[in-house]
């Protein structure tokens, strides 16, 4: 009988496993080809060779979006354990070497990345040049492990209780804000209560409702859904806005520190604007740490101590 001269099947590649893993963090071949370095057609040729290779669909395919079929989530939820552990052992090698290696993905809200490469960055990178930060900024709150990212920064109090968090900034204030020009002409509030008689700048959440202000003094809270004919869904441009006479803008003290510095801006309502928690680095618990993600935790606490900060 003649011998049959097929090839057993093929075994995936590790960086055909790694595409698969940021395809399936994206649910996007455009993005994840991106992240990648290669053209969204190599990158969807990789995935039908990998589907073949496994002899099983791993993605569904539509013309606007990636999803996982079943066999897609069982071979992502075998692959972050394995990959995560890889991972470790390389961090282990890197940890003998003299100089970190690496890239760290870092998501966050504009504020918090600026506050990063105010702060943090500079001396990160000064440290360890042969680190890359790939920063992400944008105003929807992302899950950071589903969408393939090393940490976020957010305020503390939009950090989920099952993450680690590592302080990064003082607590801070958002202020009701108005120029010199527009509360000469409409007046100064007194009361929380007295904006529904004002010209307000309302900001629109990433969700696409509009964000309640919410103010307390001595135990009293008071949320209020602001009159005012214009909408922004930008900090910047609502202390431009503001600054412009526009209306009054309810902002993180930061954006609007300058202008107030410069008195082109006056605070109202100041008492009735307590403290919240400021911005903290956060990132699972339940996972290996890289190793640059802990070089970069030892830099914010080194950052904070020799300012003086709390901790």
């Amino acid at each position: 009988m003649r011998k049959s001269t097929s090839k057993p099947p093929g075994k995936p590649t590790l960086a055909d496993l790694q595409a698969f893993m940021t395809v399936a963090a994206r649910r996007s071949f455009v993005q994840a080809a991106g992240e990648l370095g290669v053209s969204r057609s190599a990158l969807s040729h990789a995935m039908r060779g990998l589907e073949n290779t496994l002899s099983v669909r791993l993605l569904h395919r539509t013309t606007r979006s990636v999803s996982l079929t079943e066999a897609g989530e069982r071979l992502l939820g075998r692959l972050r354990p394995v990959l995560s552990e890889l991972d470790h052992a390389l961090d282990d090698v890197a940890r003998d070497d003299e100089a970190l290696r690496g890239s760290l993905r870092i998501n966050g809200s504009d504020g918090a990345i600026r506050h990063l490469l105010q702060t943090v960055v500079p001396r990160f990178l000064a440290q360890y040049p042969q680190m890359e930060l790939d920063l992400v900024s944008e105003g929807r709150f992302v899950d950071i492990v589903a969408e393939g990212f090393d940490a976020g920064v957010r305020l503390g109090e939009a950090v989920h209780k099952d993450m680690i968090a590592v302080r990064i900034s003082d607590d801070l204030r958002f202020l009701a804000v108005a120029s010199p020009r527009y509360l000469r002409k409409h007046g100064r509030p007194a009361l929380p209560g007295d904006l529904q008689a004002h010209r307000c700048i309302r900001q629109r959440l990433p969700g696409g409702r509009r964000y309640r202000w919410e103010f307390a003094r001595h135990g009293e809270a008071v949320a209020i859904d602001p009159p005012g004919a214009l909408t922004l869904d930008s900090n910047t441009l609502m202390v431009e806005a503001a600054l412009d006479g526009l209306g009054i803008a309810y902002v993180p003290e930061p954006y609007a520190r300058d202008a107030l510095a410069r008195k082109r801006l006056v605070a109202v309502l100041e008492d009735w604007c307590p403290a919240i928690p400021g911005l903290f680095l956060y990132f699972p618990g339940n996972r290996h740490i890289p190793a640059g993600l802990r070089a970069l935790i030892e830099v914010v606490r080194a950052e904070r101590e020799e300012s003086g900060a709390a901790p």
